[in-house]
Order: structure tokens, then sequence, then C-alpha cells
């Protein structure tokens, strides 16, 4: 509930937004941390909880990022010592300073294609001159929080110019796999590969070949071998073959020309073309911002509860690039291989990050010697992988289902014939052309039924595009024929909008009835150009009376979803069995059947003014559930923003009127946060604000006085963070709220796969009151 509006709410947003986005680091808690540890260092892991964790990842995320920033480098025309610089910068820097904690960056194969036409058109010193420029106007992105706009590329653009990147990389490198040299662009390389083939190397070809089989095969073997980074096992067999076999002795290798320190370079000016310097510091400032958030999204998708500070992303990128090019390093980015490497390997919080950036340095300065080892050929089959991974069957799918696959073939084909600029041009013009062409080419069909009445159906776009097309099929309706209009329409502009109505009213003149449907409509809030029916209704100034649009709801129900679920109704027709009990606020914002993707029968659910479980409403729902539904599992769930929370912060508990002797109920839950609650504590070293605090406070007191009443069911909490849409399981051992882990997300639906076992802080009531259910 949300009875006051109290502007604190939104002033607090910005203040803790970037703890929010660190909130991950301290979670998942682990009930048993302290088991392990050595005799005496309970003070270390109080202070440095995850350090075991993060320790073991950035060892892992080490092994991968040495191999692929040297092939980079190499794909690059760089120095090679400069992948190795922008791995430490990347990893220390933007590690430090970025919006996703557990993001892994350093030089990334995205970027090899344009560097190496930098290179081959500037030379290295002006190329490091430009990586510095595109971070400062990365850091400027994201101090004008223009993170947001990167989100508008078309995915099939993306992902079009990922794959033209990856067959660009490949070919080129098939070159070196053969025993000729790297060309910089696709068609080049395709000239000169008949060439390479005729003076084949055996020796580069067998160890080539090597890397290549290795790297395909390393994964599909049995988990506790593929865990070994693929890529290091590839380029250390392929070494160890060339130093054995004497056939492979005199293959080309690494050759670096001295230690990490000797490679550190200045930038110099160019002597003339600023206007191409320039181009070439927007391209890489926009493909790198792209980049970093498009890996940021998918760290967050493979660790629930994790979020991202764009805008801070953007300015950690941008400061990582600034110091990469100033000290001769190559670009960064955000890289998605090395940050999946970080969050399999069990990382919790940015540290392990940083730390694999030190050990990268530490390599690079004391066993410089080793790397001189590899073969170049080694290196070009790893990076022959590298590219061809980046062309992704699932894009391809993906593209194809949403009609966008001539969207992501022509930047693809852009990519690799002319450049990445250009093909991404390509691709967003193409993306304009087929939304424009959709707009025009909106779905009116007029159907006449048996009965005489006749049913317009819309699909599509609705715009001023077209309105003539619409014209001429409303002007085909007979006069005085009843008329439906089914809108399945996306939007609707005002233009079209007009056509409509103004229709509607000349045709309901002739006697006839127009009704007008959407099926399924969302109701966002009006925009001023486009929105649906029911909104450009409500902002009409027409009379309507308060129960218009819930009328309308009830009646696309009946026209869309009654038949739908009318067999499973039917089915609980004759009683419910719910598999769990859920007590929530009543605010209009928590819908518990969304959060917990449940259905009808599913959960027995009680809403009131501040999910209070004691009350006496709800302390008769609660008995009706756990003695006549005999439900396994009552839970409890909070909510940011709680305005029953802010009422009783306002000391409107025992005030005038309901609200206020319904809150005397939770005072006893105002003195306990008062008194320093260690859930109010964790809560804000996880940065929520007061009133998130006492909404957390308050779920882990309604669990505690539900536990002093009742015996049978398991208890669980649950915290519903509106703004980020996450739901926070309380971890009855650690006194926290904290994200669902994968394996939490059992198979099966509702909370009862929670309460079998999988879950945090699910206690049960009785013999076992307060012992964590594991």
């Amino acid at each position: 509930m949300h009875p006051h509006n109290h502007s604190s709410n939104t002033s607090n947003t910005s203040h803790t937004s970037s703890a929010r986005a660190t909130q991950d680091e301290h979670a998942p808690a682990e009930s048993g941390r302290g088991e392990h540890s050595p005799p005496g260092d309970g003070r270390f892991v109080r202070m440095f909880p995850h350090a075991r964790a993060d320790l073991s990842a950035s060892v892992v995320v080490f092994l991968v990022a040495v191999p692929l920033s040297l092939g980079i480098a190499v794909a690059s025309g760089a120095p090679i010592l400069a992948g190795l610089v922008a791995a430490v910068v990347g990893a220390v820097v933007a590690g430090l300073l970025g919006g996703s904690p557990l993001q892994v960056s350093g030089p990334a194969a995205g970027l090899t294609v344009i560097v190496a036409e930098l290179v081959n058109r500037f030379g290295w010193e002006v190329t490091c001159l430009i990586t510095a420029g595109a971070g400062v106007l990365q850091v400027a992105f994201g101090l004008t929080r223009l993170a947001r706009f990167a989100q508008a590329i078309p995915p099939a653009v993306v992902h079009g110019m990922l794959a033209g990147i990856g067959v660009t990389i490949a070919v080129s490198q098939l070159n070196v796999v053969f025993g000729g040299e790297s060309r910089t662009g696709a068609v080049d390389s395709l000239l000169a590969l008949p060439g390479s083939v005729a003076a084949l190397s055996p020796a580069a070809l067998l160890l080539g070949a090597l890397v290549i089989a290795l790297m395909l095969t390393w994964p599909r073997l049995p988990r506790p071998v593929s865990a070994v980074p693929g890529a290091l096992i590839a380029v250390l067999a392929a070494t160890a073959l060339s130093l054995t076999v004497p056939a492979a002795a005199g293959v080309v290798r690494v050759e670096l020309g001295g230690s990490l320190l000797d490679a550190l370079s200045t930038p110099v000016l160019p002597e003339s073309d600023w206007a191409g310097v320039l181009g070439g510091m927007l391209t890489v400032a926009l493909i790198a911002s792209v980049e970093s958030l498009l890996s940021a999204v998918a760290v967050e998708r493979m660790r629930p509860g994790t979020r991202t500070n764009a805008d801070r992303e953007l300015v950690g990128q941008g400061a990582a690039n600034t110091v990469s090019g100033m000290i001769g390093g190559l670009p960064v980015t955000g890289v998605i291989v090395r940050s999946s490497a970080n969050v399999r390997a069990g990382a919790q919080t940015r540290a392990s990050g940083v730390l694999h950036g030190v050990w990268i340095a530490l390599f690079a300065i004391v066993l410089i010697d080793v790397v001189e080892l590899v073969p170049m050929a080694a290196l070009a089959g790893l990076l022959v992988v590298v590219g061809l991974q980046l062309v992704k069957p699932a894009d391809i799918r993906t593209a194809r289902t949403h009609g966008e696959l001539a969207i992501y073939l022509a930047t693809l084909a852009g990519v690799v014939v002319l450049n990445l600029l250009e093909g991404v041009l390509i691709g967003l013009a193409l993306a304009g052309l087929m939304l424009l062409w959709r707009a025009v080419r909106s779905r009116p069909h007029l159907e006449q039924h048996a009965d005489g009445r006749c049913e317009l159906v819309v699909e599509g776009t609705l715009c001023f595009l077209s309105v003539p097309r619409l014209s001429r099929e409303l002007n085909s309706v007979p006069r005085g024929v009843d008329t439906t209009v089914r809108l399945v329409t996306d939007y609707l502009d005002h233009a079209a909008y007009d056509h409509l109505l103004a229709w509607k009213a000349r045709h309901e003149g002739t006697g006839a009835t127009v009704t007008v449907i959407e099926p399924d409509a969302a109701r966002p809030a009006p925009t001023a150009s486009y929105a649906t029916w029911t909104q450009w209704q409500s902002v009409q100034p027409v009379d309507q009376e308060p129960r218009e649009p819930l009328m309308a709801g009830v009646a696309a129900y009946h026209e869309n979803t009654r038949e739908r679920i009318r067999p499973t109704m039917s089915g609980l027709a004759d009683g419910q069995a719910p598999s769990a009990m859920m007590i929530t606020c009543a605010d209009s914002r928590v819908l518990p059947h969304v959060i917990t993707h449940s259905g009808p029968g599913d959960v027995f659910t009680v809403q009131n003014v501040g999910n209070l479980a004691v009350g006496p409403g709800t302390a008769a729902a609660v008995e009706f559930a756990t003695s006549a539904l005999d439900v396994p599992l009552v839970a409890v769930c909070g909510h940011s923003g709680c305005g029953a929370m802010n009422g009783l912060r306002a000391g409107l508990a025992g005030s005038e009127g309901d609200l206020g002797r319904w809150l005397l109920e939770a005072r006893p839950v105002l003195r306990a946060f008062e008194r320093g609650h260690p859930v109010g504590v964790a809560a804000a070293a996880d940065g929520f604000d007061e009133t998130d605090q006492l909404a957390m406070v308050n779920v882990a007191m309604q669990l505690e006085m539900l536990r002093a009443k009742q015996s049978g069911p398991a208890l669980m909490g649950l915290f519903y963070d509106i703004g980020s849409a996450a739901v926070l399981v309380f971890d009855e051992d650690a006194q926290r709220f904290v994200p669902i882990r994968p394996d939490d997300a059992a198979s099966g639906s509702g909370l009862d796969r929670i309460a079998a076992g999988h879950g945090h802080g699910i206690v049960t009531i009785g013999a076992a009151a307060g012992t964590g259910v594991r």
C-alpha cells in the first residue's frame, strides 16, 4: 500500500542506486562460511566474507584471459604486449569503477577489426591516442546518462555486427593457420587464402588444427575436466607439441620484445587527418559502450539479483580506455567470455575481476620467457574458434522468429565486405525502413458474418501512414450494420484514432452500434503520439464513469481469457488444494501470482496494508489455510517503497481512523528496527533506504509472530524490490535478504518447489523451530 506519496522515496533512488548495484556483493550469504576457515582468521572472514570464493574465481579468469588477450592483440595488428596491458588496466580500473560488479573487462574480439583498420591507417601510437579519446567520450556518455540510448539499437544489428566481426577474425587467422600472414579485412584475407594454402606450412597447420580441435571438443568433456579453461589447455598442448616434435620446432613464435613494463608507451598526435582520428574515437567509443552494456545484461541474467548501474559502467569503461590508451594498451570493453567464467567460478564481488588483473601483471613481468614459447599458429587457431563463436545459431533463430533476419544478414555482410561502422549503419538503415514498411502495411481486413454483423480486425501499428487503407476498409461497411472493431495493434497514433473515432460517430448515426475491443491490451501511460484505444479514450474530454475501465477489462477477460482457463477452473470448482499460503501487502504493484509464477489454485493469497500476518482478519485466514486447506508453507512478502512502513515511521500508528488502529499491530516492528534489528543492519549495508530496511524487518518479525502462534507448516520470507522487479529471499541463518540462487529455481512452479528444500530461510514450526531447511 502507499497511502502517502513521500518524496523521500524518489530522492533515495539515486542515492542508493550505486549501493544496490553492488547488492550481489553480499549475496548469496553462505550459512557455514566460517566452518572451514583456519583457526584465528575469524576476524578476517568477517571483514572479507567472500575472499575465498573471489580468489578462486580470479585464478580461473586469469587462465582464460591470458591466451585470449595475446590472440586479440595479434588479430588487431598491435604490439602483442598491448593485449596484456589492456587486460591489466581493464581488470583493475573498470573493475573498481564500473557499475557491473561481476563483469570482467579487457581487450575484446568485437573491436579487433576496427583496431586493425586504425593501426593500418594511422599507426600504433596514433591508435593509442584514439583509444584514450574514446575513453574520454565514454566518460562523457556516462556522466550525461546516455547509456539508455544504447538499448535502442536493434538486437539484430548488434548480433549481426558481432557475427561479421567473428567471420572477419576467423578468415584472417586462417591464413596464419596455413602458415601465411594475417590480413586486415575479410575480403583481403579471402583473396590471400589461396596463396597461403599453396605455401602451406605443415607444422603451422598441425598446431592450429590441434588448438581448434581441442577448443571445440573440450566443453563436451565431463565437468571436472571441462572446468579447466579450454583455451589454456589448447595453447599449452600446442606449445608443448612444438617443443617436443622436431618437425614443429621451426614454427614462428610470439615475439614480445621485452617485459610488460617495456611495452608501456605514450600516444602521439597525428600529423594530419584529424577528422579520421575523431571519427575513430567516436566509433570505438560507441562500439565499446554497446558491447560492454550487452555483456553486463548477460551477467545479470547469469546471476539473478545482480544489478548494473549502466551510466557508472560507461564511466568505468571510459576511465579504463583512457588509461589503456595513454600507456600503450588496446581498447577495453566488458567481455562476456571472461565475465561468464567469473560467474561460473563462483565470484561474489568485484574483487575477483580486479585480482585477475594483478595475476596477469605478475605473469607478464615474471614469466615473459614462457609467453615467447607460444607458436603464432596456436593463437591463430584460438582466434578462429573465438571468431566462429561470435556467429551464434541462437541469434540467427531469434532474428528469423522476429522477422529481422534481413537486418542481421545485411549488417553481417556490411561488416565483412565494407567495414564495421558502415555495416552497422546499413543495419540501422534497414531496420528503420522495415519499421516504416510495417507501419504502412498495418493489416485491416473486414469480415462479414452470416447474421449480418461485420467485424473489422486491425493488426500491426496503426499510424497516419495506415489511414488510407483503414479508410478503404471502413467505407466498405454497409450503412446501419452493427460492427465490431478488433484492434490487435501495438499502438495507434492520434491521426488514426481521430479517423476511427470520426467514422464510429458517423456509422452510429446510421442506427448501427460500433464496439471497439482491444484483446489483451497493455495500458501504460498515454504518450504524445502513440497509445492504445483505451488510452486515447482516457485523455478525451468525454464523461466516463469510474467503473468503465474495470468493466472493459472484464469484457476483455470474457472475450479472450475465459475459454482458455475454463478447463482449469472446472477442475477446481469442487475445491482447492493450494501448495502454499502467501501474505503480501495490498499495494497495487505487488502481484503475488506474477512474482511466484503461479496460477489458479496454486497459492492461497491474503493481501493487507503492510503484509501483517497476525491481525484479526489475517489470523483467521492463516487458521483456515493451515487447518482446513493443510498448506505446507506460509510465506510473508514485503516490498520496497511500502506506504504502510512510511506511515509507521511517520507516527501514524494509533492515530485516528482505521489505518491508525491497523498500524498499531506493527508497533513492535518499529521498536525492533529502532533497536538495531540485524535484518535492518544487513539491509542498510546492502544499500536499502530506511523505509525498505523497516519493510525487511517487518517480514522477519511477522515470521517470528507466526512461529509463536502456529505449528505445522514451514515459513518463508520474501522481499519484492519494485525498482528492479527482483524477488529476494530471507536467509534465516544470515539474517539477510539474498537473491535466489540458480539451484533454487528447481523444476515446478509456485512456492512449493522452494519449500522442498531448495531455498533460503525456510524454517519449520514446532519441534524444529528456528532451524533452516537446506
